[in-house]
């Protein structure tokens, strides 16, 4: 197992739009996550994972987002976007795991050439229960609470914080490691899913991203 229990993962990710997009700062990211005592890293993109890395050894969960407005799914929808994510260095694969439609082969058959072909772990994002059980069934390593509130399906669940009902819900019917993921903001937040059974748990925007983590102050002041 990558990731050791009770790790605090950090997602180093810019869009485009972002003044911190690119792999100088995302490697310079991570190197101050790993020093903070993260670890892992969430990564998007071969330049990114490949700079981070070169500076890390901590394990690296790659994804690559591909966005396409025919389908909803953009988190590593296709095996060909899996073996550029291996190649730049990612230990593990990170997809979405859900059955929408994708710009690929069925998820089920994407798992497990990933792990076939590859001899890659496979870090799941699900938004369900169901969805959690299914991805374990096809071969997953992790199963991730990442798409709760971002699917069609899960819309109302989004509120201001993290799904736990689906974090403890998973804890209890699967045998694998499961990762808590999803508007995860303090540290109050992050202790209470090790107490509900996650394995880990993966922080982004509320350390990553000082452009939003400003705008939560200014809201906050704005009157």
């Amino acid at each position: 197992m990558l990731i050791p229990k009770g790790t605090l993962v950090v997602s180093c990710q810019a869009r485009a739009d972002n003044p911190l997009h690119g792999p100088v700062h995302m490697s310079a990211m991570a190197q101050a996550a790993e020093a903070g005592g993260a670890g892992g890293i969430r990564a998007n993109g071969e330049a990114d994972v490949a700079a981070i890395r070169a500076v890390t050894k901590l394990p690296i969960i790659g994804i690559a987002k591909v966005w396409d407005a025919r389908f909803p799914v953009y988190i590593t929808p296709g095996f060909e976007q899996a073996v550029q994510i291996a190649k730049a260095g990612a230990d593990i694969i990170g997809l979405d795991a859900t059955p929408r439609p994708r710009d690929g082969e069925p998820v089920e058959r994407l798992i497990g050439r990933i792990r076939a072909e590859l001899g890659t772990e496979v870090f799941a994002d699900i938004a369900t229960l169901e969805q959690g059980q299914a991805a374990f069934a096809a071969g997953a390593t992790y199963v991730a609470t990442t798409l709760s509130g971002y699917t069609q399906e899960t819309a109302s669940l989004r509120t201001e914080g993290p799904d736990l009902g689906l974090l403890s819900a998973l804890a209890a019917a699967l045998p694998v490691p499961i990762i808590a993921e999803g508007r995860f903001d303090t540290p109050d937040l992050v202790a209470e899913a090790l107490r509900r059974g996650a394995h880990a748990v993966v922080v982004g925007t509320a350390i990553t991203n000082p452009r939003e983590i400003t705008r939560k102050f200014v809201r906050a002041i704005s009157f």
